[in-house]
């Protein structure tokens, strides 16, 4: 007998998880759930999958691409229109690392905690 798991939520270290919240909030429409807090705070919809976004004292930003604090795991999100998700995610809060791997395909952005996440058209 196999066991299949679902994967049911995604959580990220942080300084301030009200902050990094709020920024994923606006960029994917995603709900606060309730009971969040400045330890831990969540976000979902309505296909069973959340975002979480914990507290971590002395939190060190990945350092991508480079290596000195590695991303550990990033996040990849559809857009319709690469352009125009860059530009909004930009005046959201976003980075745009120097370092674009496939600019054509994709885009390599980072969050207002560091955490680097990509963007892909289509």
């Amino acid at each position: 007998m196999s066991v299949r798991m679902k994967l049911s939520a995604i959580t990220l270290d942080c300084p301030d998880p009200l902050a990094l919240a709020a920024f994923y909030q606006a960029a994917t429409g995603l709900e606060p759930h309730p009971r969040s807090n400045a330890e831990f705070a969540s976000l979902g919809g309505g296909d069973d999958l959340s975002l979480g976004f914990q507290r971590v004292d002395d939190y060190r930003a990945p350092s991508w691409p480079g290596q000195d604090v590695p991303q550990q795991l990033h996040c990849c999100f559809r857009v319709a229109d690469l352009e125009e998700a860059e530009a909004r995610l930009l005046a959201l809060g976003a980075g745009r690392p120097e370092r674009q791997p496939n600019e054509s395909r994709w885009r390599v952005l980072t969050d207002p905690a560091g955490h680097p996440f990509c963007i892909v058209g289509g």
